[in-house]
């Protein structure tokens, strides 16, 4: 890493008492330049609180779309103090500009920061040993499906969360969560080259894209809830819970990760006939995550499971069980 690099200054203990409130807005406001730096000006803003039910989901306070640059520069010193007081969680998920693919690449370790960090435009610390690197790939595929298939392909050779949302929070604030209590983490800049983007051929180059998977044969018709006139039934859906239950782990955590439970309920509700409208619809019903990320989570979720089973029809794994 070059000399962008930022020490850890604090783990949170305490609030504000080592940081000004001051230094935590320009933590934000500099996350926010680093964004528009490769040409996204146009954010989903959502607020949660540490509180949680007895699934372990936070409770959401706000959400608003399409927020531009200037609006959120304007609320970031409110935004920042009512975190502060009430411990919210702000977070942001930034749109694509225009002929640019940002990828996030989610709970890496140090060493997998290491190797992505000069392929990035910026790296984010969330807890001790989980960051995130943000790319921006100038010539990433403009057909939807195939740039969808390239970041995935990213994903997993990256040894990155394959699930992840593309949402973070905002830097200078701390990671409430309930299982931090009382240090929380504070959410830091760790490294930025502002203006950097990357290319297809380079992180192709250095390893980091996995090859893309031969298609599997597609799934057995008897396996399929199927209807008298041999159609796919629409009468059962999976069982959310078997897929939280069975999900593995979050990184650093010993709780489920929502994000692979939430995918493997919509590929498998998709493999059940489903559409991928319906499935996210029902998705927003039963995912903690939907309800904090709002319906383009879900939407995006249920589109890449769709895209999945399109891949790779027929997986030889258990499948939930009925609701």
């Amino acid at each position: 890493m070059t000399s962008n690099i930022r020490k850890n200054r604090n783990t949170g203990r305490g609030m504000m008492e080592n940081d000004t409130r001051e230094t935590a807005i320009a933590e934000a406001l500099a996350m926010l330049d680093a964004f528009a730096s490769v040409g996204a000006t146009v954010f989903d803003l959502t607020l949660t609180n540490i509180k949680e039910d007895e699934r372990g989901r936070q409770e959401v306070r706000g959400y608003e779309e399409n927020q531009s640059l200037a609006q959120l520069r304007r609320a970031m010193p409110r935004l920042i103090a009512d975190a502060s007081r009430q411990q919210n969680n702000n977070i942001i998920r930034p749109h694509n500009p225009p002929g640019v693919a940002i990828i996030q690449l989610d709970d890496l370790d140090t060493a997998k920061i290491e190797r992505l960090a000069a392929h990035s435009f910026m790296v984010i610390r969330t807890s001790p040993d989980n960051h995130q690197a943000w790319l921006a790939v100038k010539d990433a595929p403009a057909e939807k499906e195939a740039a969808k298939d390239f970041a995935r392909r990213l994903r997993k050779g990256s040894g990155a969360d394959r699930t992840a949302s593309g949402a973070t929070r905002i830097a200078g604030g701390f990671n409430f969560k309930l299982k931090y209590a009382p240090a929380f983490s504070r959410v830091e800049i760790t490294y930025t080259k502002p203006g950097y983007m990357t290319s297809c051929g380079a992180l192709e180059r250095a390893g980091l894209v996995a090859p893309r998977e031969e298609p599997r044969p597609p799934l057995p018709a008897h396996t399929r809830p199927m209807t008298p006139s041999g159609r796919p039934s629409r009468k059962k859906w999976p069982s959310y819970a078997f897929c939280v239950q069975h999900a593995p782990l979050s990184h650093g955590e010993d709780r489920p990760d929502i994000s692979r439970a939430d995918f493997t309920w919509c590929r498998t509700a998709i493999e059940w006939g489903w559409s991928k409208e319906d499935t996210a619809s029902r998705l927003m019903e039963l995912s903690s995550k939907a309800k904090e990320n709002g319906e383009r989570y879900a939407i995006l979720t249920a589109t890449n499971a769709a895209a999945s089973v399109e891949r790779q029809p027929y997986r030889e794994r258990s499948t939930p069980r009925p609701a």
